[in-house]
């Protein structure tokens, strides 16, 4: 019986990349994961995990590797500082970010 619970596990843990989520399916659960406490907006420009429910974690991960991306074109566009242009974006993430979700304001997650 143990062998076999063991077994299912070992099926189970090698079988989550093929439910892992690609950036379209990210973008369109990101509403629901902010509206519902799981993300929030940080003044650098990124998601940050409120928390840790369902695929939240995973959802940062690609929307904010695509953020950084599109951050790092800006800034060598525009040559200045990723660092600027990360602070641009996260502090309109945040003046965007409706009543009742998630934001970091220094260092603390808050309702706005």
């Amino acid at each position: 019986m143990i062998r076999h619970i063991s077994t299912l596990l070992l099926a189970l843990c090698l079988s989550l990349p093929a439910y892992a989520l690609n950036l379209n399916q990210a973008m369109s659960a990101l509403g629901a994961a902010k509206a519902s406490g799981q993300l929030g907006e940080q003044p650098n420009g990124y998601l940050g995990v409120v928390k840790p429910d369902g695929q939240a974690e995973e959802i940062a991960r690609l929307i904010n590797q695509a953020r950084r991306a599109e951050y790092q074109k800006v800034a060598k566009d525009n040559g200045i500082a990723l660092s600027d242009v990360e602070a641009i974006a996260g502090k309109k993430a945040i003046d965007r970010t409706p009543q009742g979700q998630f934001i970091q304001l220094n260092g603390q997650w808050l309702k706005k």
